[in-house]
C-alpha cells in the first residue's frame, strides 16, 4: 500500500515542479495580460501565451509521443501544422483574401520603401554570426526583423528548427509590441515638420489592375526566388479569390473560418514549443535582443529611404509611411497613422502607409526564399 502511494504521488506534476516552470508560467502570463488587458494581437498572443503554460505543466501529455508510437494532441498540430509548413502558407492565403493591393499599385514608389524596411533582416543576419550562430541560424533569425511571423516560421523549420520556438516567440512578440518600438524611432529619425507633410489622395486603382497584379506578382516573384512559392503562391490565390468577385465563399472562408483555425492551431503549437528546458537559455535570450536590433533597423530603413527619396521628388513623401515597410499588417501602418495626426491631426496617412506595408510582406517573403536558395540543405 505504502509504495502505491508513493507510486500515485509520483505520478503528479506537482513533485516534478522545479522553479524554471514558475518562470516559464510567468512568461506564459505576461502574454495573456498583454493580449487581454493591452489588446496586443490578442488572437495570436493568447493561444501563444496559453500553450506556454501548458506545456510548462510536467508529464502533460502534450508535445511528446506516447508508448504506442502515437503523437500526443499539440505534438500533433505541430508535425502536421508547422513542420510541414503547411499552417504558414494557409495563413499566406487568408492575408491574401483580406488585402487590398490598391495602395501599392496606386503608388508604385512604396514598393522600394518596403524594400528598404528589410535592413534589420540583414544586420542582424551578421549580428547572429557575430554571436556563435551557424549561416542558416543567423538567417532565420534575422527574418524576424520583416515582422512577419509566417515567414520566420516557414523559414526557421526549413533552416533551423532547433530555434522555431525562439525565433516565433520573437516574431509575434514584437509584432505585438510595433505601437510600443516603433514610435520612439520614428521620432528620433524625423523632425515634426517631416512628420506634417500632407500626401495627396490616391488614385483609384481599377479591379483589373489588381487581377493582373496578382498574376503578375507571382509570376515575378516565384520565377525570381523559386523557394518563394509556397508563400508567395498562396498570399496571390487569396488575393485573386477576393478581387475576382465571383468566389465569395472562398475569399469569406479563407479570411474568416480557416484563418482563425490555423491561427489557433499556429499559437497553441509555438508556444507548446517553449517548454522551461529549451527556453531557459542563453540562447533564446541572444534571439530576443537580435530580434530587436532587427525590429529597429528595419523601422529606421524605412524611415531613411523615405527621407532620402524626398530629396529628389518634387512631390514629397511623409517620411512615417517608410517606417510601415515592416509587414506588420495593418499594425505598422495604423502607427505612422497615429504619429502623423500627432503633428498634424488632418493629416490622413494610413491609405499611404499600407502601400510600404503590404511591400514589406512581398519584400520579406522574397528575403527567406533567398536565404533558402543560398543555405538550404547547408
Amino acid at each position: 500500500m505504502e509504495n502505491f502511494a508513493h507510486d500515485i504521488i509520483f505520478k503528479t506534476g506537482f513533485v516534478h515542479l522545479y522553479w524554471g516552470h514558475v518562470v516559464m508560467w510567468l512568461i506564459a502570463f505576461l502574454f495573456i495580460y498583454l493580449a487581454i488587458k493591452k489588446k496586443y494581437e490578442p488572437l495570436l498572443l493568447l493561444p501563444i501565451g496559453f500553450g506556454i503554460f501548458l506545456v510548462n505543466l510536467p508529464l502533460t501529455p502534450l508535445m511528446g509521443v506516447n508508448e504506442h508510437g502515437e503523437r500526443e494532441l499539440i505534438n500533433i498540430f505541430y508535425t502536421y501544422g508547422i513542420k510541414t509548413e503547411v499552417i504558414p502558407c494557409l495563413i499566406f492565403m487568408g492575408v491574401g483574401a483580406l488585402t487590398d493591393f490598391g495602395p501599392m499599385l496606386a503608388n508604385p514608389k512604396t514598393l522600394i520603401l518596403g524594400a528598404a524596411a528589410q535592413l534589420g533582416v540583414y544586420i542582424t543576419f551578421f549580428g547572429g554570426l557575430f554571436l556563435g550562430f551557424t549561416i542558416p541560424e543567423a538567417a532565420s533569425i534575422g527574418i524576424i526583423g520583416g515582422a512577419d511571423g509566417p515567414t520566420t516560421i516557414y523559414l526557421t523549420t526549413i533552416l533551423a528548427p532547433a530555434l522555431l520556438g525562439a525565433n516565433a516567440l520573437a516574431a509575434y512578440s514584437y509584432m505585438a509590441m510595433v505601437p510600443i518600438i516603433q514610435p520612439p524611432i520614428m521620432r528620433l529619425l524625423t523632425s515634426k515638420e517631416e512628420r506634417k507633410i500632407r500626401m495627396r489622395q490616391l488614385r483609384p486603382v481599377s479591379k483589373t489592375e489588381k487581377i493582373v497584379f496578382a498574376f503578375t506578382g507571382t509570376l515575378v516573384v516565384c520565377l525570381l526566388v523559386p523557394p518563394s512559392a509556397p508563400l508567395m503562391g498562396m498570399l496571390f490565390m487569396g488575393n485573386l479569390f477576393r478581387e475576382s468577385g465571383v468566389v465569395e465563399r472562398l475569399s469569406g472562408a479563407a479570411q474568416n473560418e480557416l484563418m482563425n483555425i490555423v491561427t489557433i492551431f499556429l499559437g497553441v503549437s509555438v508556444g507548446a514549443t517553449m517548454n522551461a528546458e529549451a527556453f531557459l537559455r542563453p540562447q533564446p535570450i541572444y534571439i530576443f535582443i537580435l530580434g530587436l536590433v532587427a525590429f529597429s533597423f528595419s523601422t529606421a530603413g524605412g524611415l531613411i529611404l523615405a527621407k532620402t527619396m524626398n530629396l529628389f521628388l518634387k512631390e514629397k513623401i511623409n517620411p512615417l509611411i517608410g517606417a510601415a515597410g515592416v509587414s506588420a499588417v495593418p499594425m505598422a501602418a495604423r502607427v505612422a497613422q497615429v504619429e502623423g495626426s500627432k503633428a498634424d491631426p488632418k493629416n490622413f496617412l494610413l491609405m499611404h502607409a499600407m502601400g510600404p506595408n503590404l511591400a514589406g510582406v512581398i519584400g520579406t517573403a522574397t528575403a527567406a526564399g533567398l536565404f533558402i536558395t543560398m543555405l538550404a540543405g547547408k
